[in-house]
């Protein structure tokens, strides 16, 4: 079977929970979207709105405050919001990127602390991190334990080893300082490459069909270790064409809706995964709008979505919500997204109503001409 663009897109939204909101457990939606991305606290929140009815963020806070969601660096060494279910296999399975992208680094080495008596470290350091520890904190100990700071020591750990943020309060839980807690889940299979296999049928199921160089994009892992786990799962996974002769892989019975499925505007915010789960981003966002919502530095800014794929970008105005558009839209989609936006006004009003301000408002002032530019949710 051949597998047009369109109809990878409505796949793609059906499995995001993007076609429609779905009343589900805040935890329960996370494995199902299998990763939210969030180095912004408040882009996990602003997803599940765009996500689930109904959604109360209280239950976000209290998914944190109990790890039934955790957060720390994961998938492309970046900040995620995923069940707590899923994190082992997560952890496992990255590892190899996540220890090379520090101990690797001269800034580690420059400390004279061998690989092997870092690593020795952790078991004392979970039973400290038990109750949650700032980073000074942790420095201290390690301060303590070395007799003369190590501050690169704690600052590999904290991203490789078994620890996750701690909430400390805030409107998105987690406040300018952060603390770490010991992962309360510290059991692992011990098999990297069954964690492998494991991420790839989690990442298919809530991002498939997709190729093997969209698996090892979402995950910053090379591609042997993707190619193994695929050719171990063998038939457990189906195979299919995609555009430019691609092959595709997916679970058996995932969603694949019609191409012409209606799909609801949404306003995503801040590095939603949804935009980034790809080697061939055009699955949702058009190439020539690729590098005005997704800058040069890395910064994913909030996007609007109409008819399933990005058509502008959005940030809060003291009106409302100031919405972009990169192409003319119609009547209809300016309705449906000023109706996203009214919901969107009255769910940040109780916890940041400037949301992503600060220090992405620079790029509004650097963007091409747009088509039209509309102050909506008033």
């Amino acid at each position: 079977m051949d597998v047009s663009a369109r109809r990878l897109n409505r796949a793609t939204l059906a499995r995001q929970l993007l076609l429609r909101r779905e009343p589900l457990d805040v935890a329960d939606a996370v494995h199902r979207v299998v990763a939210l991305q969030a180095q912004e606290p408040a882009s996990p929140y602003i997803a599940l709105w765009d996500r689930l009815a109904p959604f109360d963020p209280a239950d976000l806070d209290t998914a944190f405050a109990e790890q039934a969601v955790v957060k720390n660096q994961l998938m492309r060494v970046t900040l995620h919001a995923v069940a707590a279910e899923d994190y082992p296999t997560f952890h496992e399975a990255m590892q190899g990127t996540l220890r090379a992208a520090r101990l690797h680094d001269r800034r580690f080495r420059s400390e004279g602390v061998s690989i092997e008596e870092t690593d020795a470290l952790i078991p004392e350091l979970v039973e400290f991190t038990a109750t949650p520890r700032t980073i000074p904190d942790v420095e201290r100990w390690l301060d303590a334990r070395f007799g003369t700071p190590k501050p690169r020591v704690w600052w590999a750990l904290r991203q490789y080893g078994p620890f996750v943020h701690a909430t400390t309060g805030g409107p998105w839980a987690f406040g300018a300082r952060p603390s770490y807690v010991g992962a309360r889940n510290q059991l692992r299979l011990g098999d990297a490459a069954a964690s492998m296999r494991s991420l790839v049928r989690l990442y298919l199921e809530g991002f498939g069909p997709a190729t093997m160089a969209d698996i090892a994009q979402f995950s910053t892992i090379y591609r042997p270790p993707v190619k193994e786990a695929l050719e171990s799962l063998g038939d457990e996974l189906v195979r299919m064409g995609g555009p430019g002769a691609s092959t595709l892989y997916d679970v058996p019975d995932g969603p694949m809706p019609p191409e012409d499925t209606p799909a609801p505007p949404r306003l995503l915010p801040m590095w939603d995964s949804v935009l980034l789960a790809y080697k061939d981003r055009a699955r949702i966002v058009p190439p020539e709008y690729r590098t005005i919502a997704m800058r040069n530095n890395g910064d994913v800014l909030p996007t609007l979505l109409v008819d399933g794929y990005v058509a502008g970008i959005w940030r809060p105005v003291e009106e409302g919500i100031e919405a972009t558009a990169f192409h003319r839209l119609s009547d209809d989609d300016w309705a449906g997204l000023d109706a996203e936006a009214k919901s969107l006004v009255a769910f940040l009003a109780d916890r940041d109503p400037r949301v992503f301000q600060g220090r992405f408002a620079h790029w509004w002032g650097k963007l091409p001409v747009p088509a039209e530019v509309r102050v909506i949710g008033q």
